[in-house]
């Protein structure tokens, strides 16, 4: 059996590690991807010929022309949750199967939103930069989180691991996720406007979806405090960042920090990032080497099961997998 993995040498080193790409080649003929950019369709196409099964990393799209181009191809497996870039439905019509990862990068994502809490209150990254260009640092008062108020937008497996913390940490965490049941006493369970309207710090954890496009556009930011701060650490397309640029230029807003954005490999946007209230970091949020290996090792769990005609973890669409052989 014969795999291609898509990951540029760069991706490769930083997301699928030496022991889960060791393991991947005692199972399957692994061919890897030597270029320094992504692959397009094409390149997938000229790549994958006799493959039976890819493995994708988030900068390769899989659109539905390279299935009908691939008639062997069996499997596409993604060593993250998001398959977004991914036609699944073509995929589906072909019978090809469509693979996720469990999301081993929570504890990873949880820790740098707090690190954000903190640089946002007080003024690490503005003070170190000062520092660095030979400047004298302006000495600004900074906030306490405890005693604040957070509303965190969202109640996934993220959210479930932060909140806690950030109640421990003596802030009043208020929740807003219409279709989540929030059982800890500790949350304020509440409407987005509710929580937009109280909050010191959103943070937004919210899945990415259709409904949820653009969900912070400018009617959001302007029900906000002027002085709150706005963290994204769930996806770009959540923000109308039109919006939140002009509010933070504007003034409505104290600041913002995001490890996401609308630039290429969902990375914060320039025009964001380079405002002067704002801390950005290009989509780093899973990228420490627990987190990394956690996901490799699940594409690796599912090709050992493939390669023993077994069902894969982490199928997304089962029922229409008829290439099975």
């Amino acid at each position: 059996m014969k795999l291609l993995l898509t990951h540029v040498p760069l991706s490769r080193q930083n997301y699928y590690g030496a022991r889960a790409l060791g393991r991947l080649q005692e199972l399957v003929e692994v061919t890897l991807h030597e270029g320094g950019a992504p692959l397009d369709p094409q390149g997938v196409i000229a790549a994958a010929r006799d493959a039976d099964f890819i493995i994708a990393d988030r900068s390769t799209a899989v659109p539905g022309e390279i299935f009908a181009a691939l008639p062997k191809l069996r499997v596409v497996m993604r060593s993250a949750v998001d398959i977004r870039n991914i036609d699944v439905a073509a995929a589906s019509a072909a019978g090809v199967l469509v693979t996720h990862a469990e999301p081993g990068f929570v504890q990873s994502v949880v820790e740098l939103t707090l690190g954000f809490l903190v640089d946002l209150s007080r003024g690490m990254s503005r003070a170190t930069a000062a520092y660095h260009a030979g400047e004298k640092p302006e000495i600004r008062v900074g906030r306490q989180l405890s005693g604040s108020t957070v509303g965190i937008i969202g109640y996934g497996r993220i959210s479930r691991d932060l909140a806690p913390l950030l109640a421990t940490l003596g802030m009043t965490v208020l929740v807003s996720d219409p279709y989540a049941q929030i059982d800890d006493r500790r949350f304020i369970k509440l409407p987005m406007d509710d929580l937009l309207a109280r909050a010191d710090y959103v943070i937004c954890l919210a899945v990415a979806n259709e409904e949820t496009e653009n969900l912070l556009d400018a009617v959001a930011f302007a029900r906000m405090k002027p002085d709150a701060f706005f963290i994204n650490m769930s996806r770009g397309n959540l923000v109308d960042e039109t919006a939140l640029t002009k509010a933070l230029v504007d003034g409505r807003l104290a600041g913002a920090a995001m490890d996401v954005g609308r630039a290429p490999d969902q990375m914060p946007s320039a025009e964001l990032a380079r405002l002067p209230n704002v801390i950005a970091t290009p989509h780093v949020g899973g990228l420490t080497p627990p987190a990394s290996e956690s996901q490799a090792m699940d594409t690796v769990r599912q090709v050992e099961a493939l390669v023993k005609g077994d069902v894969p973890p982490g199928a997304a669409n089962l029922d229409r997998w008829t290439r099975r052989v």
